[in-house]
């Protein structure tokens, strides 16, 4: 063989072996994805701002004048406990009046809620302003929604067995918040009762609403609605002591100054009794005519008597007053009087007697 050949032929052996390895791929990398769940974006919640509360009208008070000195009571009664008295002609500013219009409503700060009430047969508005009846359900100082026609007992229960809280007068008014289950007691809103509550007779109370109330056990607990199917008996007015007033020659319980544009008469309605309870009464007055009449009336089975005084003693030539009596006056105009009106000594039984006075200027 050719010397120069075998170099070459060796390397096209090599060349050959070469061609025939077959070489492995690299591996390619695994990419592991990922995905990720995010919470969902949610939108901002709505913000509520509050609507303002629509206003209630409130009628503005309505200016007053007191014609004589005034008890300010806690509730429309003759009952219930003064917080205080005014003078005449003190101003006074009114809310409102009950039902009957027999007592106003006036702004008083040292009252429950700061008011008070005053009868409404002392206190002068000006012509043509309209006191409006103040309304409202069940609850302290508000408005009642009967009257008493009759002086009562009013008891922590319903019916004559439970204890006496108190006493009503003529012309009173109440709110009635309840019945027992024949409908021959009412219950009522009373400070001196327990709850704030107490009874009376419904054959003395003059209401519309009687059918609306609810059914009140003794125990105080509404048991059920609905008109009872019984009608209260026609009940008998039973005697008791009078409730002292506490007024006095020095503080009688009212005293009008007679004006020619204001007050020009005074009807008093009030009760005495003895040997028990409050015998004598004060009521001053003062003339701006010389000319005065005074009338007496009295219902129960004590007699009643009324004298006139002035400067501290009775004068002996004015004629005396008893039940059923007129007389009439001759005075001097702008002095002040007083008329002193006493329940007649009994025999030792109580005798009581609830009376009128009505004093009217002769022009």
């Amino acid at each position: 063989m050719n010397s120069k050949l075998l170099p070459a032929l060796i390397l096209l052996g090599l060349l050959s072996t070469g061609c025939g390895v077959t070489e492995s791929p690299l591996p390619s990398p695994t990419v592991e994805l990922v995905t990720a769940t995010l919470p969902p974006t949610l939108p901002a919640p709505p913000t509520v701002t509050p609507l303002p509360p629509t206003p209630v009208p409130t009628l503005p008070p309505v200016a007053g004048t007191t014609t004589a000195q005034l008890n300010v009571r806690a509730e429309p009664s003759t009952g219930a406990a003064s917080l205080g008295l005014l003078p005449i002609f003190s101003p006074v500013q009114i809310l409102g009046k009950d039902v009957g219009g027999n007592w106003y409503q006036i702004v008083y700060p040292a009252g429950p809620e700061g008011k008070g009430w005053l009868t409404a047969q002392y206190v002068q508005v000006e012509a043509g302003v309209e006191v409006p009846i103040l309304g409202g359900g069940a609850g302290s100082g508000s408005a009642p929604n009967g009257t008493v026609m009759q002086q009562v007992n009013v008891r922590s229960g319903p019916g004559t067995g439970f204890n006496s809280l108190g006493t009503l007068n003529p012309q009173d008014g109440v709110t009635l918040t309840g019945k027992d289950s024949h409908g021959a007691w009412l219950q009522i809103e009373f400070t001196g009762g327990p709850d704030g509550h107490g009874w009376i007779s419904a054959a003395y109370v003059q209401t519309s609403v009687a059918g609306d109330l609810p059914i009140v056990s003794e125990a105080g607990e509404v048991v059920g609605t609905g008109t009872p199917t019984g009608i209260p008996p026609t009940a008998t007015p039973t005697l008791m002591p009078a409730a002292d007033d506490g007024d006095s020659s020095s503080a009688p319980a009212v005293n009008v100054i007679f004006a020619p544009n204001g007050s020009s008469g005074l009807q008093y309605t009030s009760d005495l009794s003895t040997p028990q309870g409050d015998a004598e009464d004060w009521v001053g007055f003062t003339p701006f005519l010389p000319k005065v009449t005074a009338h007496l009336t009295c219902t129960g089975n004590a007699s009643v008597r009324a004298e006139l005084w002035q400067n501290g003693a009775p004068l002996s030539d004015a004629p005396t007053l008893t039940c059923g009596e007129e007389a009439l006056f001759t005075l001097t105009a702008g002095q002040p009087y007083l008329l002193r009106l006493q329940a007649a000594s009994g025999a030792g039984n109580l005798e009581a007697a609830r009376y009128t006075l009505i004093l009217s200027t002769v022009r």
